[in-house]
């Protein structure tokens, strides 16, 4: 298939029926098997949406968070309230409370300058539409970088990449983050083998990078992530390619959990490991990765299989962390919409902000996070 059929189903939409508007999702949950969509007419709809993974991925999360407080302030709700209850959903994700706050400021100085109820509520969205189409955009950046890289890195094509989770269009609506630039080796013939962790214990490799790779036509490969160390071994690795959840001010990278086993796998055989992230996942508030707060998720995630379909004992205590931090010497690139940063330094981070903050102020673009 070509890659444009990747979008044929939309991540997610705004739709303004008689009876009010309504934040319409794919729901992620229900892939690869079914393509359906979740209808959320209230910011609570929408967090437990959230927290059920029906949508996730951090820059999607920022896009939803910021047609959430669209969606209270035009349904006339509580829009400080419901801008709390969203950026609480996934604490990991900076770029959910991002979105949440950079719409909820524009709503709010709506107000502040005299305007009514429904010019805020349409200022909201107008915000909401921009964050969204800024992360488009930034997906579509970030694969030309990263290809650029992996060209730089792995000069002759042929490349068998690794993979961990899901970081496609279905976090971003767009090309995405780290499938962004494995969908530019594929449209230049240069993707050998695309390795695929399942990603324990949710799946979301499999059930979702699967799913996306199968439609855009690349030849991959499913794995056990606890097989990608023989993979390594046997030399079938040439880059490992993933994405971000956070990255703190020096560079430490929140990612799904089984990233960091990665990373020190990599380093063990000399593969690049490249993060593949847009500027609004770093936190500049976060010093380092132990600040950064991981989420727990419940129990029941590692011992059943499915409802009633059970895999450990009744009463087993589960440690179910949905990331882990890569520390930055394990990194070899970051890879943004606004280039390059290697090796990754907390200096040679601070310095690519400032400048996308100096392009940002000079063109309008508000897409920094402070």
């Amino acid at each position: 298939m070509a890659d444009h059929e990747v979008n044929a189903v939309p991540v997610l939409r705004w739709e303004e029926p008689p009876e009010g508007p309504v934040l319409v999702l794919l729901d992620q949950t229900r892939l690869p098997g079914e393509e359906v969509e979740c209808f959320c007419t209230d910011v609570p709809a929408l967090v437990a949406a959230i927290r059920a993974l029906v949508v996730r991925g951090a820059p999607l999360l920022g896009v939803v968070g910021g047609y959430g407080v669209a969606l209270a302030a035009a349904r006339g709700f509580d829009v400080e309230e419901a801008s709390e209850q969203l950026a609480q959903a996934r604490p990991t994700a900076v770029n959910l409370g991002y979105g949440v706050r950079r719409v909820r400021g524009v709503h709010e100085r709506a107000l502040a300058a005299g305007a009514g109820p429904g010019e805020a509520a349409a200022a909201a969205l107008a915000e909401a539409r921009a964050v969204h189409r800024e992360e488009v955009e930034a997906g579509a950046a970030m694969g030309r970088h990263g290809w650029a890289l992996l060209r730089e890195l792995l000069p002759g094509g042929g490349l068998r990449v690794l993979t961990h989770c899901n970081t496609g269009t279905l976090v971003s609506g767009g090309e995405g983050t780290a499938l962004a630039v494995v969908r530019a080796a594929h449209r230049a013939g240069a993707l050998r083998r695309l390795w695929v962790d399942e990603t324990r214990p949710l799946f979301q490799g499999s059930r979702l990078t699967g799913w996306e790779a199968a439609r855009s036509g690349m030849a991959y490969s499913v794995l056990p992530d606890n097989a990608a160390g023989s993979l390594f071994a046997a030399g079938e690795v040439d880059a490992v390619v993933v994405g971000a959840d956070r990255i703190a001010a020096d560079g430490s990278v929140a990612n799904k959990v089984g990233s960091y086993p990665l990373a020190v796998l990599a380093r063990y055989h000399h593969v690049p490991f490249v993060v593949v992230a847009p500027l609004s996942t770093v936190d500049p508030g976060t010093e380092d990765g132990a600040g950064i707060e991981v989420e727990q998720r419940a129990g029941h995630e590692v011992t059943e299989l499915a409802p009633g379909v059970t895999v450990a004992p009744p009463g087993a205590r589960v440690y179910n962390p949905a990331f882990d931090v890569t520390p930055a010497e394990l990194v070899t690139a970051l890879v943004t919409e606004s280039g390059v940063v290697s090796p990754v330094t907390p200096e040679g981070l601070a310095e690519l902000c400032s400048r996308s903050r100096t392009r940002a102020s000079q063109t309008g673009n508000g897409m920094m996070s402070g």
